[in-house]
């Protein structure tokens, strides 16, 4: 892709108030992973983004293949596929087909897949809620975005999509989240696991 995901990346993060640098990020990839679309038309994208400064940045995106209806404050960039032609990537907490996987997962009707081998769940990923979920998303969900992280608010319960990640004791009694999705990643060379997104009931 041109501009690739990383440089479309590195000219929009510094508009967004989880930001955590002064400049241009020297943004470098350090993870993630994928949901497939069942309709086969979007893709679906978590990734996890080292800058210069040390700080990892969770993005989750969608691709598409043409625009996402009144969703142009969610426009990342556009890009040129050798294959498909222009994509729209967008800020996945905007789109509900992204939002709408992340919730089959939660409900363990997704399986996560590697970020960059096809056809092969990623085991890493680790998601549970043993609350109810609505049914489905349908229409562009409210989000509010913080200085951590974005919450996507559904029926019932909010999406925390954890913006900055930070590392998190394994163990059911030693920090890390009982309700979400956790993943791994690896940063300053050394491999890393932590939330991705917490379910917050309402």
């Amino acid at each position: 892709m041109a501009p690739t995901k990383v440089e479309l990346l590195t000219a929009w993060l510094p508009g967004r108030p989880w930001y955590r640098g002064a400049g241009t990020p020297r943004l470098e990839r350090a993870g993630g992973f994928r949901l497939d679309d069942p309709a086969g038309e979007v893709g679906i994208e978590f990734a996890v983004l080292e800058d210069a400064d040390g700080t990892v940045y969770h993005q989750p995106m969608t691709y598409r293949g043409a625009p996402l209806e009144r969703a142009e404050e969610a426009l990342i960039g556009t890009s040129e596929h050798g294959v498909l032609g222009t994509r729209w990537v967008y800020d996945a907490t905007r789109d509900p087909v992204a939002v709408g996987q992340v919730v089959a997962l939660l409900r363990g009707r997704a399986v996560p897949q590697a970020q960059s081998v096809s056809d092969t769940p990623d085991t890493s990923v680790v998601a549970s809620y043993g609350g109810p979920l609505p049914d489905g998303v349908s229409g562009r969900p409210a989000v509010v975005d913080g200085e951590r992280w974005t919450d996507v608010l559904l029926d019932g319960v909010t999406l925390r999509v954890l913006r900055v990640l930070e590392e998190t004791p394994e163990g059911p009694t030693a920090g890390v989240p009982a309700s979400g999705v956790t993943a791994g990643w690896t940063a300053g060379g050394e491999p890393r696991r932590g939330a991705f997104v917490r379910v917050l009931p309402a």
